[in-house]
């Protein structure tokens, strides 16, 4: 079932605001024409150069930004041109993990307060419940309660990071859009953190939009794989079409960057080649 889609999305900024020295404003043409589908309890994976639009489209998805144009359906509802307040209420349904784990948490505020305050900001629950949620979805992530009074500085990259996913998973949310969450981990935590996002999607149905450029990752995590290059989608395939036989050059180009999945893929040819 589709629970997030999204329909010609077009999203620009101005570069210059004004006219000053005779120079005109110019446009940058983030995103143009972009439409995809997440599949409920699926991860969708959006690769791509920096600069592509992933980062941009992710915000859009979220509703953290608005698209310039085009629309987006959360479970069939139209939910890009509504109003603030009935955004947020359904913002939710999608729980947010950003890249840096060392900036997406308060170093003043106890791992207890970072944890509660989606629900305290949209009003769920009294101290007791909101508590017993935090507990809960720590032992998701892998962590105890004895954490709950200590602070961000006292812990580690990738204990920051389960803290981090921990938090987007306090309001129950049927899709989590991650914004390169491995990237600014070191490589031995991050195999941890992509078990973690694969153990959390098989055991409640969560669904996933995975934006990376690490192909490696998309490898053992995607379902489906988005490309996107200069703001637009040049190819959108499932995983096995897509490691096996990518149709865009640029996909190719990407592939080439990672030798394990290239020797992968070239051993995979081949055996095709002998089985016809």
């Amino acid at each position: 079932m589709t629970l997030l889609e999204a329909s010609n999305l077009h999203k620009h900024y101005l570069l210059e605001a004004g006219s000053m020295f005779g120079r005109k404003p110019k446009t940058l043409h983030v995103t143009n024409n972009v439409s995809l589908k997440v599949e409920s309890g699926k991860t969708t994976a959006i690769v791509g150069e920096s600069g592509s639009g992933k980062s941009t489209l992710g915000r859009m998805l979220s509703m953290l930004e608005r698209p310039d144009s085009g629309d987006i359906f959360l479970a069939g509802q139209e939910v890009s041109r509504l109003p603030s307040h009935m955004q947020r209420r359904l913002r939710q349904r999608i729980g947010l993990v950003f890249q840096d784990p060392y900036s997406a948490l308060n170093p003043r505020m106890p791992i207890l307060s970072s944890l509660i305050e989606p629900m305290k900001v949209n009003g769920i629950g009294n101290k007791q419940s909101q508590r017993a949620r935090a507990i809960e979805v720590l032992s998701w992530v892998g962590m105890r309660e004895d954490v709950l009074t200590r602070y961000p500085h006292e812990f580690s990259g990738g204990q920051r990071q389960r803290f981090a996913i921990a938090r987007a998973l306090m309001l129950r949310p049927e899709l989590i859009i991650a914004d390169e969450p491995l990237s600014a981990l070191d490589v031995s935590v991050q195999s941890q953190i992509l078990n973690l996002f694969k153990d959390l999607q098989q055991e409640h149905g969560i669904a996933f939009l995975f934006i990376s450029h690490d192909m490696a990752v998309v490898y053992h995590l995607a379902h489906e794989v988005v490309v996107m290059k200069s703001g637009t989608i040049v190819e959108h395939a499932s995983k096995a079409d897509f490691f096996a036989n990518p149709k865009h050059a640029y996909s190719r180009e990407l592939l080439s960057a990672v030798p394990d999945i290239g020797n992968t893929r070239r051993r995979n040819r081949s055996q095709q080649t002998v089985t016809a």
